[in-house]
């Protein structure tokens, strides 16, 4: 076999391509941006022609995949644990028609919140569509894993969820690869009009087998060898640890685990293997990365009255990574700090790059709003939320992708003047455009700053929808061509960019003012 070294997210990617993909569909997000981007700079996916650009966001990503699978092709779509909310409709719902060609679903979580706006887990997604689900270990697992859901995808009928966390996707190691397989022929499924269109006479019908797919689902599971028990002589204690919590697991006893261990790596839980656990031991303890996803699941399938510890009895914190350190004291362990910081070392919280145009829209922006009383900026999600923070102080809010518009829009209807959004061209294009076409409708109050870097910049510089498309797009939803005003973030430009956000915050009706200066990394690049 051949040996390479790869980020967790590389490995993905890899097995992807030689599980005999066709199509990889993503919006950027961290941490999930780098399986696309190793895709997209692959010879073998050049090679074998895999379509492979970004999409507008995970919504469409996501449907876009769904329909090369229903031309029987295999797809691939990805996107951090945030991006499956916006593609939420597709998720449960290709869960009823299932699919043709086999589809696999990525989805990063970011347990600890690195870089994003919450923790939440996508193994509850999983459950709540009812889909098989993985959860990788290690990197090779997370190879393996990818390159075998293409063939369980198409042999269940249904998309298989691949959750990983933050740090095994951006943690490298050496991974054996399998094989390369050829790409599906073009083939459509015979019954697609059965399964594909949900009207509720048929989605009802879709319900059931989905039902009676669970027996399967279970049965694939119990079978799993990524579901391993191992037994161990010391019986009072039994410990479940699911995906990379494993590893923690396993640095603590390098020896080998006193105590019997069920690994999990693929779920449905294998019911089976659990009750042995439950029958043998006299308590049990659960690992798992973000929510007591197990732990809740536990209360229910155990009848006997079995003390279950973890997260939900304070065994573990319950927010935030774990690590080897918390899983070890955890067990009752000592464990030694090796390090320590210096009380004269300070945090260095993130900041605009120095050059960034935004640093000048943001000192435009205070001067241009200074004296108005309760005036309030709505933010959304980008490298331009850093603006928060001193010295800058400019947002108020930041919530959600596309927010920072409907929200403006909330408050001036509400009475707030000026109410100002300001977004991304990238998050505009993926959830601001239909909020700006409410504003629109409505005739709302409000001034809407656009900051066009030209690329989705705080994930490392893709592509964005929106480049040489702004004005056109908010033309054509409605917005007066002589109040989309373009200005150039600049030193040289403060006072006419002062004016001219004053004048459009007079304006009574939706005005869009967009400064345009390309990323200062991007040009760095160049």
């Amino acid at each position: 076999m051949k040996k390479r070294l790869l980020l967790g997210d590389e490995c993905i990617a890899q097995a992807a391509i030689d599980a005999g993909l066709s199509g990889v569909y993503s919006y950027p997000g961290t941490p999930s941006t780098e399986i696309t981007e190793y895709i997209q700079k692959s010879s073998e996916a050049k090679e074998k022609n895999i379509h492979n650009r970004w999409c507008t966001n995970e919504k469409t990503a996501m449907e876009t995949a769904l329909g090369m699978s229903y031309a029987g092709k295999r797809s691939l779509t990805c996107m951090k644990h945030v991006g499956l909310n916006v593609a939420a409709d597709c998720f449960m719902n290709v869960s009823i028609s299932g699919i043709h060609g086999g589809m696999v679903i990525v989805a990063a979580d970011d347990p600890s919140m690195h870089s994003s706006q919450n923790e939440q887990d996508s193994r509850v997604y999983g459950n709540f569509a009812m889909l098989p689900v993985f959860e990788p270990s290690n990197q090779q697992e997370a190879y393996n894993m990818t390159y075998e859901a293409f063939d369980l995808s198409e042999k269940l009928g249904y998309p298989i969820l691949l959750r990983i966390t933050t740090r095994l996707a951006h943690s490298r190691s050496g991974i054996s690869v399998r094989p390369s397989k050829q790409q599906n022929k073009l083939s459509f499924p015979a019954d697609g009009q059965q399964r594909f269109i949900l009207l509720p006479a048929l989605a009802r019908k879709q319900y059931k087998k989905l039902l009676e797919a669970q027996s399967n689902m279970l049965n694939e599971s119990e079978n799993s060898t990524y579901n391993q028990y191992i037994d161990a002589p010391d019986k009072r204690l039994g410990l479940i640890a699911a995906g990379i919590a494993f590893n923690y697991l396993s640095e603590n006893f390098p020896d080998g685990f006193p105590f019997p261990v069920l690994k999990i790596g693929q779920y449905p839980l294998p019911v089976k293997q659990i009750q042995r656990l439950a029958e043998t031991c006299d308590e049990i303890m659960v690992f798992e990365e973000g929510y007591p996803v197990i732990e809740w699941q536990l209360k229910g399938l155990l009848e006997k009255g079995l003390k279950i510890r973890g997260r939900l009895d304070g065994s573990l914190p319950r927010d935030g990574e774990l690590n080897p350190d918390i899983v070890g004291k955890a067990l009752g362990k000592e464990i030694k700090t090796y390090f320590s910081k210096p009380e004269i070392v300070a945090n260095r919280p993130p900041a605009l790059c120095n050059g960034c145009g935004h640093r000048d829209l943001y000192d435009a922006l205070n001067e241009a709003i200074n004296g108005y009383g309760e005036h309030k900026v709505f933010g959304d999600i980008g490298c331009y939320t850093l603006g928060a923070l001193p010295p800058f102080g400019a947002i108020d809010t930041c919530i959600d992708m596309g927010a920072a518009i409907t929200m403006a829009k909330g408050a001036a209807d509400a009475g707030v003047h000026p109410s100002i959004a300001i977004i991304g061209d990238s998050t505009f294009t993926h959830s601001g455009m239909t909020g700006l076409l409410d504003c629109v409708i409505s005739n709302s109050n409000l001034t809407i700053i656009i900051l066009d870097n030209e690329t989705t910049g705080m994930t490392g510089g893709q592509n964005s929808a929106g480049t040489g498309r702004i004005e056109s797009i908010c033309e054509g939803i409605g917005v007066a061509k002589e109040h989309i005003r373009i200005v150039v973030p600049l030193k040289r430009n403060h006072d006419e960019i002062v004016n001219i956000i004053r004048k459009e915050i007079e304006y009574q009706g939706v005005s869009v003012v967009i400064p345009r200066r390309e990323c200062i990394q991007t040009i760095r690049k160049k």
